[in-house]
């Protein structure tokens, strides 16, 4: 049987296809291994290579002509970001907070509930006013909000992603950027605002050493003079003040990046808000504490308004020399008495 003519002219042309397959054979072998496809597409790149793009070396292969002949191609910095980040702030968090909820167990261990010396008289003080309750618990729920949002970011993916896999740690994760991207801002508003609020209260008194030396009352006999804030409280405050402040500060250039602020900027804040806001985290667990398990009679403050006479005068008796005549039979206090103007403050 003879082949067509037809058919003989085709074969130089499956040749040809066959010979140009081959030599694409590496290439997309290459591909499917992202360590052949670099060696591949780069032969010339090796160790001591990038070494020396490390290193600022300059050279047309060093270089990103961008943003002109002094940008790295490669930011060396980024490297140290991270080995701060994974080798120091990161345990730091967790010691930091593992600390504080070990103490705080064996606190309350070893003294319990700290319950009141004396009986409820059934009288109350106005301690707090309907505003300055609004703005706590609005701070306090915002600063829950983006801690865990925060813990999450720096530690969800080594306990979630590998519980529930790639899907939902997706979801998470995204939702955690979200809330502390947009909560972030208004937090620091609120925060500033309250500080003020709460500025003269927490000045510095003469009796708050005494209160420091005495341990705010577990050493020796008696209680310790105290003004509206204690010397205890007056540390938070100031720890707001300062750390607080600085979270808030180092948050927004990391929130809003079109203001100038180059990347070691954004590197550097981002160190100073994680340290910043896991120091802060940790010590708002024992703030919390105090203010709800630890103490009786302080939460109900902070949640009605009003204090009995008796705590008043146990754990704030400076404050409640000068406010005492004020105090209201506690059957007389009524859901709009909340809206009262709250009695004189001592700092």
């Amino acid at each position: 049987m003879s082949i067509p003519w037809q058919f003989l002219w085709r074969l130089p042309l499956l040749a040809l296809m066959l010979v140009v397959g081959l030599a694409l054979a590496p290439g997309v072998e290459a591909q499917a291994d992202p360590d052949r496809e670099a060696a591949f597409a780069v032969p010339a790149v090796d160790a001591d290579t990038w070494r020396l793009v490390r290193s600022g070396e300059t050279g047309p292969n060093y270089r990103d002509s961008r943003f002109g002949s002094d940008y790295n191609l490669v930011n060396a910095a980024g490297q140290t970001w991270r080995e701060i980040r994974n080798r120091w702030v990161s345990p730091f968090g967790l010691i930091a907070i593992g600390a504080m909820l070990v103490m705080i167990a064996v606190f309350y261990a070893i003294f319990g509930r700290k319950k009141l010396d004396e009986p409820r008289s059934g009288r109350k003080l106005l301690r707090w006013s309907v505003v300055e309750r609004s703005l706590h618990w609005s701070v306090a729920t915002l600063f829950i909000l983006l801690a865990l949002s925060g813990l999450n970011i720096l530690y969800g993916k080594h306990v979630f992603h590998p519980l529930f896999g790639d899907g939902a740690w997706g979801a998470m994760i995204a939702a955690s950027k979200q809330v502390h991207n947009y909560l972030g801002p208004i937090f620091g508003i609120l925060l500033v605002i309250i500080l003020a609020k709460f500025f003269l209260r927490n000045l510095p008194r003469r009796h708050d050493l005494t209160w420091f030396r005495k341990g705010g009352g577990l050493i020796g006999k008696g209680h310790v003079d105290a003004g509206f804030a204690n010397a205890g409280e007056k540390v938070w405050y100031w720890l707001l003040v300062t750390a607080g402040l600085t979270v808030v500060v180092s948050g927004f250039v990391l929130d809003f990046p079109n203001y100038g602020q180059g990347r070691d900027t954004m590197m550097w804040a981002n160190v100073i808000h994680a340290v910043g806001a896991l120091g802060l985290t940790a010590v708002a667990l024992g703030h919390i504490y105090i203010g709800t398990l630890g103490t009786e009679g302080s939460l109900e403050g902070m949640a009605t308004g009003y204090v009995d006479e008796a705590w008043a005068k146990e754990h704030h008796n400076l404050w409640y020399e000068e406010v005492k005549d004020q105090a209201v039979a506690e059957e007389q206090i009524g859901d709009e008495a909340e809206g009262d103007s709250p009695a004189p403050r001592s700092g």
